[in-house]
């Protein structure tokens, strides 16, 4: 057996297994139109089956604002996912549903202008696309060239920079987001953690922000990179596919361990 395959087995075979994932790139490919992302069909597949297995819980931990994760995700009011948005600043609850999370009044006027400033100041930039977020901003540069892109981060990260220099910053696959909530996927992990009484975790991301939450995760948990780039994580996959093989393979596991 390899270590890999060693580490798998640990975490499938745990009392309470929360499998936590991100969204974009690690169940769906990346693509040019963000909210025409889904998953792909062997990961749906995965994610139900291991929803479906006593003391499984199943979350997807993304920076997409709630509401567009539910979208994007084909997420149902019945569902048992678990939903942590924003980048941890925002969940949605198995039988709850949303929780609600008060915002202060100044933050969110301060949020919307600066949408509107970006959104103004970029607006003749080909490929350039500013998000509104739940807690401040995206700029969106994947059509755009190399020269368009570097100087449209470089207009937001000075409006920005000026107005809320508090704001977390976040870089990814073509977005440079912005937030006055200062939450990180790593504090969601342990929030979940915490509330779903997990064992042991199995956390999976592509990107720069997931590396929060790799970084956090314990001796008895599995952290797992899809695709290329510096990593904490204890294995890495090629793509999704490799990915939904490495869930196929937790959830067959985890079936013959219960049994």
């Amino acid at each position: 057996m390899t270590a890999a395959d060693a580490a798998v087995e640990a975490v499938a075979i745990t009392d309470t297994l929360l499998v936590a994932l991100d969204f974009d790139g690690t169940l769906s490919p990346l693509v040019d139109e963000p909210m025409s992302a889904r998953m792909t069909p062997g990961a749906r597949a995965a994610l139900d089956e291991l929803a479906a297995l006593p003391r499984t819980v199943v979350a997807l931990v993304s920076g997409r604002s709630l509401g567009h994760l539910r979208e994007i995700a084909e997420h149902a009011d019945d569902s048992p996912v678990w939903l942590a948005g924003s980048h941890g600043a925002q969940y949605w609850v198995p039988g709850t549903g949303v929780e609600a999370a008060a915002d202060a009044a100044s933050d969110l006027a301060l949020r919307d202008r600066l949408f509107d400033e970006a959104s103004s100041a970029t607006a003749e930039m080909a490929g350039v696309w500013i998000e509104p977020k739940e807690y401040g901003l995206g700029v969106h540069t994947r059509t755009a060239d190399a020269e368009t892109a570097r100087a449209a981060r470089g207009l937001v990260d000075e409006l920005v920079g000026v107005a809320a220099p508090t704001w977390r910053r976040r870089t990814g696959h073509d977005i440079l987001e912005f937030a006055f909530r200062h939450e990180g996927k790593d504090s969601a992990i342990a929030r979940l953690r915490e509330r779903v009484g997990a064992s042991a975790v199995l956390f999976a991301g592509d990107d720069v922000t997931d590396e929060d939450a790799l970084r956090s995760l314990g001796p008895a948990d599995l952290g797992i990179r899809v695709g290329g780039g510096e990593t904490a994580a204890t294995l890495r996959v090629d793509d999704i596919d490799a990915f939904v093989a490495v869930l196929d393979d937790v959830a067959r596991l985890r079936r013959a361990h219960g049994g």
